[in-house]
């Protein structure tokens, strides 16, 4: 049984507080204004916006005594002709001595902060063509709206968000790209490995391009169903390191089906996909070269071995099966019982007596008692 309601308590349970929101909201914005106001660097900064899970809205809430980190990309005017990778990130030190002095730490790829409640990582960025100047600027790329607050994001330079924006929501997706033309594609931004030494590809908003068209394809429910099986792999395959992160969700996003009518159907055939399609790699303990989005050079799962990749597999192999099992059971109880083998004790418990749904009948779907309204999803950085 899909049991929706069931998944919108474990998906409450399972993604970030409201109270580690509000710190990831105080961490990030506080940083932006600081970019933008200081004197030294009005000649540098072309524009900020926030790459990774948060933005994405499919991370989960960190492991206690655990922090997360958000991502903050400062999209420059250093050209990498003039700059190293080094004298890049360095450009930036005396910002962070003013603010951030003794809390800050140049990474091979990013600027590590240390806040009280969360660390944020700033990633640099060369200068890219005067013809994207304008258009990393626009509000579409610096917004802090998720898949979650927005079914679409349009990528067009005029675009505004709803709360600015006189035009209903339904339908202003339609008129803005009407008004404005085509939906632009930006090129790959180029950030500095220090260790490497050397400037290299990446396309983040291409990522969050990618995930926001993929979860409206799938009604909504593609990035819950990213976040449940992010949680099932941090709760029932800890024998190996990766993949995790980004790879993972890369993964579940290879194999996740279009037009999933729930986070239930999403996560059995999602599963069911994933061991179908890569069975051969796992037997062959290989991985297979799975192509970033926006830089198909490089392979996403380019730190994980072929043993990590199989291990995935089995235990993929073993959790569809416990999915199908749920999905197909014909009572509430055994199918919250399956999907509590699945997910542990953040999946509500089913009722004692197995009346089925509370509010009337064993086949309406499996609601589950609670005096408030739960809701797993919601605006993160509005």
């Amino acid at each position: 049984m899909e049991l929706p309601s069931y998944f919108d308590d474990f998906l409450v349970e399972v993604r970030p507080t409201p109270e580690q929101l509000d710190d990831y909201k105080e961490g990030h914005e506080t940083l932006r204004e600081r970019l933008h106001g200081y004197t030294d660097l009005s000649d540098v900064i072309v524009s900020t916006f926030l790459q990774g899970s948060y933005r994405r809205a499919t991370a989960i809430r960190p492991r206690r005594g655990n922090r997360s980190d958000v991502d903050v990309v400062v999209v420059t005017r250093l050209s990498q002709e003039e700059y190293t990778p080094a004298a890049a990130m360095e450009r930036f030190c005396p910002f962070l001595d003013e603010y951030y002095a003794g809390r800050y730490e140049l990474q091979g790829r990013s600027i590590r902060l240390t806040l009280s409640h969360v660390d944020l990582d700033l990633v640099v960025t060369s200068a890219p063509s005067e013809a994207e100047l304008g258009l990393l600027a626009a509000e579409s790329v610096t917004s802090a709206k998720t898949p979650e607050d927005l079914r679409f994001l349009p990528l067009v330079e005029g675009w505004r968000s709803p709360a600015r924006s006189s035009e209903p929501w339904a339908r202003g997706w339609q008129i803005y790209e009407k008004r404005t033309g085509q939906q632009w594609q930006l090129s790959p931004l180029y950030i500095p490995d220090r260790e490497a030494q050397t400037w290299t590809r990446t396309h983040p908003l291409e990522q969050i391009r990618w995930t926001w068209e993929k979860n409206a394809a799938c009604n909504g429910h593609y990035v819950n169903v990213v976040k449940a099986l992010k949680w099932w792999r941090r709760l029932r395959h800890t024998a190996e390191k990766y993949p995790k992160g980004y790879p993972l969700e890369h993964i579940i996003g290879q194999s996740c089906p279009s037009s999933i009518g729930s986070v239930a159907a999403g996560v059995t055939t999602t599963l069911e996909a994933f061991v179908g399609e890569y069975r051969w790699y796992a037997q062959n303990k290989q991985k297979p070269f799975m192509s970033d989005h926006g830089v198909p050079e490089h392979d996403v799962l380019h730190r994980i071995t072929g043993e990590e990749f199989a291990a995935l597999h089995a235990k993929a192999e073993e959790a569809a099966g416990i999915a199908r099992r749920a999905l197909d059971a014909d009572s509430v109880k055994e199918s919250a019982e399956r999907w509590r083998e699945l997910f542990g004790d953040k999946f509500p418990e089913p009722p004692p007596d197995d009346n089925g749904d509370r509010r009337g009948g064993p086949d309406k779907g499996g609601f589950t008692q609670r005096e408030g309204v739960s809701r797993p999803g919601g605006t993160r950085f509005a």
